[in-house]
């Protein structure tokens, strides 16, 4: 009897040994990693990047950011980050540029706007057309009613031109054109775009500063150039930000069918 216990507690051990030894060399189970993610530098952490010739390449329309000023490269790395993969999975971002941006780069190549502009039906609509904002503002470039209408749009129960992208891009080129003329600076214009060119004349005369990195301005259209240079950024250059240039699409910048400057990523 005592003999039987002995070999039946052996063989009740055995199985639980090979239980456990089972266990042991199981594969842990992995969650499967995004496809569209990417432990890029500045997904970890973005303020390394602030002393590099990338961030000394950030610029709107081809005017720089005043380096060495903390706040302000604080502020930018903040919206960089913000619009990073990490943060905003903005894929939608890149369906809609692919479509729109090559249609808004030729209106404002033809009447001599730079190119960085065209990103703003990015950051005011997301290049969806019917949004409206709670002031009036409508369609891809948010145009106020009375504005659409003295740049040539026709806005009213009928018709509500602000909807259609290639005559909102063409009135927004002549109302770019005439902000470049009232402040010789395609960031101050685009801060007059958002804000309107009366509100910003009177900061730029209360303050006696004319640029717009060191003007005081309300929150929203104190960050609109950061949030421009962002979206830039990660249109652009999404390596750069987290994405896998191989499973985003890529906006032509050029609208001519080349190579995106997104394939060619800057060293940091």
């Amino acid at each position: 009897m005592l003999c039987s216990s002995v070999v039946l507690m052996l063989l009740l051990l055995s199985k639980l040994y090979s239980y456990h030894a089972a266990a042991d060399t199981e594969p842990t189970y992995v969650p499967p990693h995004d496809s569209l993610s990417q432990g890029a530098l500045l997904q970890e952490d973005i303020s390394d990047i602030r002393n590099t010739p990338y961030f000394a390449s950030l610029n709107f329309a081809e005017e720089n950011l005043p380096l060495g000023d903390k706040q302000i490269e604080t502020k930018m790395m903040r919206y960089l980050k913000e619009y990073s993969y990490t943060k905003r999975r903005s894929h939608r971002l890149h369906r809609q540029a692919l479509q729109a941006l090559p249609k808004v780069t030729a209106i404002l190549r033809k009447y001599g706007i730079p190119e960085d502009l065209k990103y703003i039906p990015l950051v005011e609509s997301g290049f969806m057309s019917g949004t409206t904002s709670h002031r009036g503002a409508s369609g891809y470039w948010q145009f106020m009613p009375q504005t659409a209408r003295a740049f040539g749009l026709r806005v009213d129960h009928q018709v509500d031109e602000r909807q259609n992208i290639e005559k909102s891009t063409i009135a927004a080129a002549k109302y770019l054109k005439t902000l470049y003329r009232a402040f010789n600076s395609w960031t101050l214009v685009a801060a007059a775009f958002n804000i309107g060119e009366g509100n910003l004349q009177r900061a730029i005369n209360r303050q006696r500063e004319d640029n717009y990195f060191r003007l005081k301005l309300n929150k929203e259209t104190g960050s609109y150039v950061y949030k421009l240079i962002s979206v830039k950024e990660i249109i652009e250059h999404p390596t750069m930000h987290g994405y896998r240039k191989n499973r985003v699409l890529l906006a032509n910048a050029s609208g001519e069918g080349k190579t995106s400057s997104a394939e060619k990523p800057r060293k940091l």
